[in-house]
């Protein structure tokens, strides 16, 4: 079993929290909280967000946690509100609302069998383009193949803050390449700007620096990663949800 925390900080251009936006006749948050709701891996449900959201969810979620600062504030707040220390959280983001309760089951059931202290969904740009064709995705070369992540991770509370540091320098010097360079090592950011590396050598790089046994979790769940940030993918999930 896990706890599911949703993150619902983001805000759109009109200063309104991303997940109420409209698709159809509900929010975009319902989308997820349903598919939590349904998946028989998931206990309780948490949601980061502001009042706004909080008003419109009501009883819908076990506790609603005011903001901390950025993500990485956000998760170490909430995980500290969270009186369950014993069941491992699922972090997902409020922006997935193609998401199905059979995509989640499946992804916790491959982190528990692991037994690994955190779980990354990945997803085969294959598999992207012959569901979703005509969603634009960012994607990573690897030599395994070609690969975009899902908006969803598993890990264990006790993992939280052994990450927390290290974690909070990559967010930070992601627009630093010297700094990202240092931290990571130059050889390996080569290697990955190459297409040259392993999603074995990836695990065990964060492995090391995070201290933790971390692995790529292989889904055939593309909806995962369909994250909406724009109108036009408002329209897609749209389309694919069959909602004039």
């Amino acid at each position: 079993m896990v706890n599911a925390l949703i993150l619902a900080g983001d805000k759109g251009r009109d200063g309104v929290s991303k997940a109420l936006l409209k698709i159809g006749d509900r929010y975009m948050v319902d989308y997820i909280i349903d598919a939590l709701k349904e998946c028989k891996k998931v206990k309780d449900i948490y949601i980061v967000c502001d009042e706004g959201v909080k008003k419109v969810l009501k009883d819908r979620v076990k506790g609603c946690i005011n903001p901390a600062g950025d993500i990485i504030d956000n998760i170490v707040f909430a995980s500290e509100c969270i009186e369950d220390k014993h069941t491992p959280l699922i972090i997902c983001t409020a922006d997935i609302p193609l998401i199905k309760s059979s995509a989640i089951e499946e992804f916790v059931e491959e982190c528990e069998k692991k037994n690994i202290d955190v779980g990354y969904p990945v997803i085969d740009k294959k598999l992207n383009d012959e569901k979703y064709p005509d969603v634009r995705r960012t994607y990573v070369k690897m030599r395994e193949g070609v690969y975009t992540g899902g908006n969803i991770v598993y890990i264990k509370m006790e993992a939280i803050k052994n990450c927390t540091e290290k974690a909070k320098k990559l967010v930070e010097y992601r627009k630093k390449p010297f700094k990202m360079g240092r931290t990571l090592g130059f050889t390996f950011l080569i290697r990955l700007a190459l297409g040259k590396l392993t999603i074995e050598a990836v695990e065990k790089k964060i492995g090391k620096m995070f201290n933790v046994d971390g692995r790529a979790i292989f889904t055939k769940y593309p909806e995962i990663g369909n994250d909406v940030d724009k109108q036009e993918d408002i329209d897609f999930v749209k389309k694919y949800l069959n909602i004039v």
